[in-house]
């Protein structure tokens, strides 16, 4: 059976939406033992005026967790649509299927360097499947 881009870009898909939901479930939630339950209070209890709007910190981490979500969604999407592509018509398209990999490696690294082993295994899978399919789809 030959490997085809369609194929990869699905499996992507599929893993960028369970890396949307895990990290929408996941990035808001705080252990105990972790010690940062003061922190967390600072966050949510200090206002402050930014460009006439009353925000806190935790506004901003938690604005830019939900950007996060909506770009994994996007990228879901995007690579959904890119598996429904015929071979020649990825072949046209090659800043979209190569930026799309790239955004991912940039990704995988951040990844390794700042998050642990879930956001790791999420990123590599894609990352992966992501390169497979924008180099078939260049053959």
């Amino acid at each position: 059976m030959k490997s085809s881009p369609a194929l990869y870009y699905r499996i992507a898909s599929v893993l960028l939406v369970l890396f949307a939901v895990g990290h929408t479930l996941g990035f808001l939630q705080t252990d105990p033992q972790w010690g940062v339950d003061s922190l967390v209070a600072s966050m949510r209890s200090i206002h402050f005026h930014v460009l006439g709007s009353n925000r806190t910190y935790w506004d901003f981490f938690a604005g830019f967790g939900f950007f996060v979500t909506a770009f994994l969604l996007f990228a879901a999407v995007l690579a959904w649509q890119l598996g429904g592509l015929s071979r020649e018509t990825l072949r046209l398209l090659p800043v979209i299927t190569w930026a799309l990999a790239i955004t991912f490696v940039v990704n995988t690294v951040l990844s390794v360097m700042y998050f642990f082993i879930f956001p790791i295994i999420f990123s590599v899978l894609i990352t992966v499947c992501l390169i497979l399919a924008a180099w078939l789809a260049g053959k």
